[in-house]
């Protein structure tokens, strides 16, 4: 420690408040800029953490000095440490963690332990008595330094580290700690030029050859040097010993695109397109401007965006487009590539580490104008972000569970203000916060009443499940209509799409001997059936067990019944009905592997899929133009959740699922299989009448006070036995309601709920409370819960108990 001229405010991926100052030594004065990462002592450990600016306090003695940077161009611009800023004190998270959510898997630099061979030693080495073991220890490190993981590799010895240590005591190898990158490191190419002013003569004939292509090209990449002339290798050693050519090293982009895309013909827009498209490209440049873009399904709600795009790029902006899961990322993706070529970047996890850190950088360095992505790139840093498109803006996948619970859809809008950008929210069933805005003209409507090319909206036909009871085999949950309407679709060589938004077999797995059911024992919830995999799986906690002759844990019978209903089993039954249909499935257990989604879509798209068996991933805005029948196999099962956003979910799940029916040449149709067939959320559904369901569903909100005539923050208390997490909710509620009492007014319009048990009473081996607290005017609401949060240390909860809190939730189970 001592003294410095010059300090560094740093951000350390932990979850402690606040951020921390730094000294800078004399080595990195002036090289170090906001947005790099550097190498911090923190504690006892050294942490990759990120430069903010400028720290306080310089000439400080106490200041502990920054380590290394790294970097030679920051990772983000400068201009975005506000908005991580505004993000870590609206979701109550600390400002790290924000960072670390926001920059690409791969990026954080680590401490690593290599060992080599002293230099002074290797002499030694041809007497020293050696083990086996040593030996081969020795015989890797003779190649180059080593890794432990490498070791391991080479060595498989129980007693590692013990020869290791041993080898070291003697002075015949060192450890040092290096800083390593995760799969993000950029990827360098070597390539070769001729060097200015050279003029060769007398060379051999090889080395003429290659030198006259390299100058030809003028550089090129040495692997391509080589496949055009076989054994260039030698000749570019030559060529570079006499001083003649210069090998050098160029950044190479990862390409996750795949293969290549043919130009589109943008369509002829609708008079309803047209107006839309004229009242947003107005818009662009002249500040913050939040629209709601309410379109049918099948209305061409993605042409307005495309069109759109291209306005923003040719006026000089950048343009961010989010899409809600990454199932929709290959269909939205074919078309702006179609449209815009190369210049588009995709942000989503299911990228390599170094694809997703290359798509990154070329957004950064206003490579690709425009970025593609779900959720996480509502982070991408684009400079001169002009326009910003939330596709399917209603969609729960945009709110992030677990880490930092941020809603990406609100950040969009958060971003759009500070770019003073045009937000478009796009869906057919927005999202009642959405809509409320819109009607209170915070955001401007556009409406889309009509399908492209004058197509209709699929016919609905509703089919009481309560007539089907008592009926075994496929036709407990396969109806006559629904069947019929398979074969008929299949006769005609047309495909269908059959929903059921629960994934697995069977879902309810149950002692027939005495009635119990088979319970993840970590959850305490009903274990579903995979029986492909022959397991049975917890879709909580991720706890499994194989499944085969399994006792009940009960009564010991091996009478085990599988009950319930999933896709798996959905897509038996069809296969038996239909044995010449070729039937696939789209869940997340067929979707793991990576290119298996690609390969469905692909299927889909080539008509080698006849029928399709799906969950709510089938629903969300994918353009299957060859569908003409869609099939609901339960409505119900979302419908009577204990969340108030239970109905909200329920219509716009069934109102996207039956318009993906229709969206070509050939009408669609929807048999809609429910035990409600009178429940006013199903009946405006199956007309896809949003009016009327926002005029239902509002009704019961602002009967109950809840959002979007309110603000939610739900504090989550969560710890291994029921009674501590009880005590401790009952705590962290009576910290709540003594602020309460003592701030007088402040904090009067503010309700405190609980503590509760959660819905989902025990997950993962932890018992979960719930304490919320509602408000309409979220600044006294966000100032209790902060007051509230920063008392938790002085409330002497245990170790093992977990607060949590999450800002706007959209789940309360």
């Amino acid at each position: 420690m001592g003294a410095f001229s010059e300090t560094l405010e740093v951000a350390v991926p932990l979850p402690v408040p606040g951020t921390f100052t730094y000294g800078v030594p004399a080595g990195l004065e002036g090289k170090i800029l906001p947005g790099m990462r550097v190498l911090v002592p923190f504690g006892r450990r050294r942490l990759s953490a990120w430069a903010l600016g400028p720290g306080e306090q310089s000439g400080r003695g106490d200041l502990k000095a920054v380590l290394d940077a790294p970097d030679a161009e920051p990772l983000f611009p400068e201009a975005m440490i506000p908005f991580f800023r505004w993000t870590a004190a609206y979701y109550k998270q600390p400002l790290g963690e924000v960072i670390r959510t926001a920059l690409p898997a791969g990026t954080r630099l680590f401490e690593r332990t290599v060992y080599r061979l002293r230099p002074e030693a290797l002499a030694r080495l041809e007497t020293e008595p050696l083990s086996a073991p040593e030996e081969r220890i020795v015989g890797l490190l003779r190649r180059g330094e080593k890794t432990l993981a490498g070791l391991s590799r080479g060595v498989a010895e129980a007693g590692l580290r013990r020869h290791l240590a041993a080898l070291e005591r003697r002075g015949l190898l060192e450890r040092s700690r290096r800083l390593a990158q995760g799969g993000g490191a950029p990827r360098l190419k070597p390539w070769v030029r001729a060097l200015p002013g050279a003029a060769p003569q007398g060379l051999p004939p090889r080395q003429e050859e290659v030198f006259r292509e390299i100058a030809r090209e003028g550089e090129i990449a040495l692997d391509e040097l080589a496949r055009r002339l076989p054994r260039a290798a030698a000749a570019v050693r030559a060529l570079l010993r006499k001083g003649l050519v210069e090998r050098f090293r160029r950044r190479l982009y990862r390409d996750p695109l795949g293969e290549p895309i043919l130009p589109d013909r943008p369509p002829v827009l609708t008079p309803e397109q047209e107006a839309a498209v004229a009242a947003l490209a107005a818009a662009l440049g002249k500040g913050f401007a939040p629209f709601l873009l309410r379109g049918v399904t099948g209305s061409g709600k993605t042409e307005i965006y495309l069109r759109l795009a291209a306005a923003a790029v040719a006026a000089g902006f950048s343009v961010l487009v989010l899409v809600p899961e990454i199932a929709l990322i290959s269909q939205t993706e074919r078309r702006f590539r179609a449209r815009f070529g190369e210049r588009i970047a995709v942000l989503h996890s299911r990228l390599a580490a170094g694809e997703r850190f290359d798509q990154w950088c070329r957004v950064l360095r206003s490579e690709a104008p425009i970025a593609l992505g779900v959720r996480s790139a509502v982070f991408a840093p684009l400079p001169r972000l002009g326009l910003i498109v939330v596709d399917e803006e209603h969609d729960p996948s945009y709110k992030q569970e677990g880490g930092v619970p941020y809603h990406a859809r609100d950040l969009a809008l958060v971003r759009g203000r500070d770019h003073g950008a045009v937000v478009v929210l796009g869906s057919a069933t927005p999202s009642l916060e959405s809509a409320y805005n819109a009607k209170r003209g915070k955001y401007t409507e556009l409406v889309l009443t009509r399908r492209i090319e004058e197509r209709p909206l699929p016919a609905v036909r509703v089919v009481d499940l309560r007539a089907m009871r008592g009926r075994r085999g496929p036709g407990r949950f396969i109806g006559e209509e629904l069947r019929a309407a398979l074969a008929e679709t299949l006769g005609r060589g047309e495909q269908a799409l059959v929903f059921l938004n629960r994934r697995g077999f069977a879902g309810f797995p149950v002692c027939a001997a005495c009635g119990e059911a088979l319970r993840c024992p970590r959850c305490e919830i009903a274990l579903t059936l995979h029986r492909a995999e022959r397991r049975y799986r917890c879709h909580y906690c991720g706890f499994e067990r194989p499944a085969g002759e399994e006792a009940c844990g009960s009564c010991g019978r091996r009478e085990i019944r599988p009950l319930g209903l999933g896709t798996e089993k959905v897509e038996e039954a069809l296969r038996a009905l239909f044995p010449q249909a070729r039937i696939a499935r789209m869940d997340s257990d067929t979707t793991r592997a990576k290119g298996s989604l690609l390969a469905l879509l692909r299927g889909l798209r080539e008509k080698t899929i006849d029928v399709l068996v799906g969950t709510q991933m089938v629903a969300k805005g994918h353009d299957f133009p060859g569908i003409t029948l869609v099939g609901v196999v339960c409505a119900d099962l979302s419908l009577h959740f204990p969340d108030f956003r239970a109905g909200e979910r329920t219509f716009q799940l069934l109102a996207q699922v039956a318009g993906r029916a229709g969206r070509g040449e050939q009408p669609g149709r929807v048999v809609l299989q429910t035990y409600n067939p009178e429940h006013v959320i199903l009946q405006a559904a199956c007309r896809q009448d949003y009016d009327a369901f926002y005029e239902s569903e509002m009704g019961f909100r602002r009967e109950l006070g809840y959002p979007p005539l309110s603000r939610i923050i739900l504090l989550r208390i969560s710890g291994p036995g029921k009674g501590e997490a009880e005590r401790a909710a009952r705590a962290v509620a009576g910290a709540c309601l003594e602020l309460r009492r003592r701030e007088g007014g402040r904090f009067a319009a503010v309700e405190v709920l609980g503590p509760a048990e959660a819905p989902l009473a025990r997950v993962a081996g932890r018992s979960r409370f719930q304490v919320l607290l509602k408000g309409a005017d979220p600044g006294p609401l966000h100032r209790l819960a902060e007051r509230c949060l920063a008392r938790l240390p002085e409330l002497g909860l245990p170790a093992s108990v977990a607060a949590e809190v999450d800002v706007d939730p959209l789940f309360l189970l």
